[in-house]
């Protein structure tokens, strides 16, 4: 039996979907909370040369972040057999609700998505989905996955690496070496982060970058930190670290780009500095990050000593996995018609993947229902 050591916070989706992982396949492990016990954190740094979570321990080998990969190849089992009714890629609100609806349809569903919840789990309070008056991307993305859980379908934490057809036959192929089949796919992969796009930003990331201030927030409790973005997300994150660490710097590639009641927000915190049409042109440091270069539009460059830079710039795309199976736009996200039809029959997608403009919550959840009923349609067309 395998030693396991989990090093998590407590707000952590990703050391949530870990400990998920380890639950489903029966392994025992030890949770410890690093955002909770300072001692416990210099440990896990020292361990793993990370300030980010999750890290966990499997006897001698550190794996850092939720590396689905490796802990299917030291986990998981081998996958193959049916052909399923429909597959889901991703696990964010358009993929979660889109399984709820094959559900209710009685489709042989699977879900397979690198994480639960996707780029909602973000989100440190969500303010404009029905039903509450706030909530936090995490609570409300739990309160997702609950629901699809209690249902008949199958969910795989895995990551896609290729979709193909043949005679109306859907194949997936995911890095974990699992081949599965389906009659219709939903695509609902979602969004990634943008990067800085600096020199040495790789060997910062997880030592003074992170893209995670939900997971990686109270590691910098008392330290000082920097966020890059003019976005809601961004402020969010600025006015949520400025409670914890004696300063922020926000760091504003144009102008704010928030609503309202984000900037009343930023407003009443005095901790703040706003830097507007800046850029960070370079990162410094050894081992962990300590300082930041900025540029603004006049060409002044600033040196700012700090801790951690949250990254909070915007989103690209999942789609590269798809290389050339359905038509893309010239920002690579999926084209869909009104119905959330692809160019492709029998594939449909939903969510911020997809050309659809607005990308918020609830209208990826509402597309994610739309793209379930026209599979169902589809599926019916089938048999007759």
């Amino acid at each position: 039996m395998k030693k396991v050591i989990v090093y998590s916070t407590k707000n952590c989706p990703y050391c949530r979907m870990v400990k998920a992982v380890l639950d489903k396949h029966g392994v025992p492990y030890e949770g410890i909370d690093v955002g909770e016990n300072p001692d416990a954190a210099k440990k896990m740094i020292e361990l793993s040369g990370q300030r980010g979570v999750p890290v966990i321990i499997v006897d001698d080998e550190v794996i850092i972040g939720f590396d689905s990969q490796r802990l299917n190849d030291l986990f998981g089992e081998t996958i193959s057999g049916e052909v399923y009714d429909v597959l889901i890629a991703g696990a964010g609100p358009a993929g979660l609700t889109a399984a709820a609806y094959c559900a209710r349809k009685m489709l042989n569903t699977i879900v397979i998505s690198e994480n639960i919840g996707g780029q909602a789990l973000e989100s440190w309070a969500i303010e404009n989905y029905m039903g509450y008056r706030m909530i936090t991307g995490e609570d409300l993305m739990k309160k997702f996955e609950e629901q699809v859980r209690t249902l008949n379908m199958r969910l795989e934490l895995d990551r896609i690496i290729s979709i193909s057809e043949e005679d109306d036959i859907f194949t997936i192929r995911t890095i974990s070496e699992n081949i599965y089949k389906a009659k219709s796919v939903i695509l609902a992969q979602g969004n990634r982060p943008k990067k800085l796009g600096v020199a040495n930003e790789e060997q910062f990331l997880g030592r003074g970058l992170s893209i995670c201030s939900t997971c990686d927030g109270p590691l910098y409790k008392g330290k000082r930190v920097a966020v890059a973005g003019g976005g809601n997300s961004a402020i969010q994150t600025a006015v949520e670290m400025s409670d914890i660490t004696p300063s922020v710097s926000l760091i504003v590639r144009s102008t704010i780009r928030a609503d309202p009641i984000y900037l009343k927000m930023l407003e009443s915190k005095k901790n703040i500095t706003l830097y507007l049409n800046t850029t960070i042109t370079a990162l410094h440091g050894n081992k962990f990050l300590s300082a930041i270069t900025t540029k603004n539009a006049e060409g002044e460059e600033k040196k700012i000593e700090l801790d951690g830079v949250f990254i909070e710039i915007g989103w690209l795309p999942n789609t590269d996995i798809l290389d050339g199976f359905v038509a893309l736009n010239e920002k690579k996200e999926i084209i869909v018609d009104i119905n959330c039809h692809t160019n492709v029959a029998g594939v449909f997608a939903a969510g911020d993947v997809t050309s659809v403009k607005s990308k918020q919550i609830i209208i990826a959840a509402g597309d994610g229902a739309k793209a379930a009923l026209e599979a169902h349609e589809y599926l019916m067309k089938l048999v007759t």
